[in-house]
């Protein structure tokens, strides 16, 4: 952390190296999340001297919730997800259908 980093920053960084930790990273590559995290969310609230483009625009990690980390927006729903989905429809043939056969039946 910086010098001179606010005690909400501090307790944000620790946070997010523990929940790193916690999830099996190792301790460096928990650190580094956590200082890459934070020190962005600084730059988007004013809080560093400097900040580049890419920080200071578009959506804030905390507002984004992990959305990259999950592979694409949320709304993106799995082949799992649709058939169960489907299944509660009672959409018939839905066990030999595609991802895609299976958005269509569901818009219908």
């Amino acid at each position: 952390m910086p010098r001179g980093s606010s005690p909400k920053r501090e307790r944000q960084y620790e946070h997010i190296k523990e929940s790193g930790e916690h999830r099996g990273m190792s301790e460096s590559r928990a650190k580094e999340m956590a200082s890459r995290t934070v020190n962005k969310e600084r730059a988007r609230s004013g809080e560093s001297q400097t900040a580049s483009r890419s920080s200071t625009q578009g959506t804030s990690a905390s507002q984004r919730g992990g959305e990259k980390s999950r592979g694409g927006s949320s709304s993106e729903r799995t082949k799992d997800d649709l058939y169960q989905e489907a299944k509660k429809r009672g959409v018939e043939g839905r066990s030999t259908m595609t991802k895609q056969q299976l958005k269509n039946a569901l818009d219908r």
